[in-house]
């Protein structure tokens, strides 16, 4: 069973407060699941930001709606218990307690009202279509998140097709600069060219004290790359004496380039154009800040009274 959405969990939710006990959210994590017998690995996936656990996320927003709505209420930091409304909420035995449900509520329409109306082209966003009301408003921001970056690495990533090789050589060195291999440019990066380069295009320590260095193939294709251009990076590798090697490329490789793994001990890492610009984001390379938005939650330590 997959991770269930917040609306799914809310009813759950309220029926374990029916008690009219005081609880916090952390003591309905494993009976939740539990009860949608949710592995180790499903527990444990991680949102998009890396900032929390997807169903502990979706737990808390469980929690934030039906308190919205007034059928649980904040007893002290932390703790929450069952309201009169929730009891009566649950005596009506509703199927499903969704955002559509909670909208019956004033207390909820208020908390809800918007302070401006999105719109895309001209289209209001309607937030009651299913798939926008089943993700918590974090995961909403996620993917909105996503949806940008994926139009800036398109972006990206045919900006780096228009430049030149040389270009594209010198922006590979500067990105593993960026991921914290070497020191400064001049000490820790190495470009070797075209001419004579013997299959390497550049070189570049793997730590600021130079004990080891990473050999590089940067190519600017559109061609899919196969198996036979990683042998010969693994050729060349050999002809160096070095064991570790990072092929970057502005196109795809092909399955039998990525399953590929040499006989000897030699690492090569493969980067292909998608993933390229994926850490160029990352890394803030070539790329500027337009806006930082703020995700903002209560304060429990100011409201604690001695």
């Amino acid at each position: 069973m997959p991770i269930p959405d917040f609306q799914t969990i809310m009813l759950p939710f309220l029926e374990m407060a029916s008690d009219k006990r005081e609880y916090s959210s952390n003591d309905f994590l494993e009976p939740l699941a539990a009860k949608y017998n949710l592995t180790d690995d499903e527990k444990s996936l991680m949102l998009a930001s890396g900032t929390q656990r997807v169903f502990h996320n979706r737990v808390h927003w469980a929690k934030a709606y039906l308190k919205m709505a007034g059928l649980i209420d904040n007893t002290r930091r932390g703790f929450f218990r069952i309201t009169d409304r929730g009891i009566q909420t649950l005596a009506e035995r509703p199927e499903r307690i969704t955002i559509k449900y909670l909208k019956g509520f004033p207390d909820f329409q208020a908390a809800r009202e918007p302070k401006k109306s999105l719109t895309v082209s001209g289209d209001t966003i309607d937030d009651s279509t299913e798939e926008i009301m089943n993700k918590t408003p974090q995961e909403q921001i996620e993917q909105a998140i996503d949806t940008i970056d994926n139009a800036l690495g398109q972006d990206l990533l045919q900006k780096i097709k228009n430049c030149s090789w040389q270009f594209f050589e010198k922006l590979v060195i500067d990105l593993l600069l960026k991921m914290g291999y070497g020191g400064s440019k001049s000490e820790a990066g190495e470009l070797r060219g075209k001419t004579g380069d013997e299959g390497i295009d550049g070189i570049i320590k793997e730590d600021r004290l130079g004990l080891d260095v990473i050999y590089i193939q940067a190519k600017k294709w559109d061609a899919t790359i196969g198996r036979p251009e990683i042998q010969k990076f693994v050729g060349a590798l050999a002809g160096q004496g070095a064991k570790k090697g990072v092929f970057i490329t502005t196109a795809k490789f092909s399955s039998d380039a990525t399953t590929y793994l040499p006989k000897n001990e030699t690492k090569v890492i493969l980067i292909d154009g998608n993933r390229l610009v994926e850490l160029m984001i990352e890394f803030e390379l070539g790329v500027s800040t337009k806006e930082v938005f703020k995700l903002k939650i209560a304060d429990d330590d100011y409201f604690t009274e001695d």
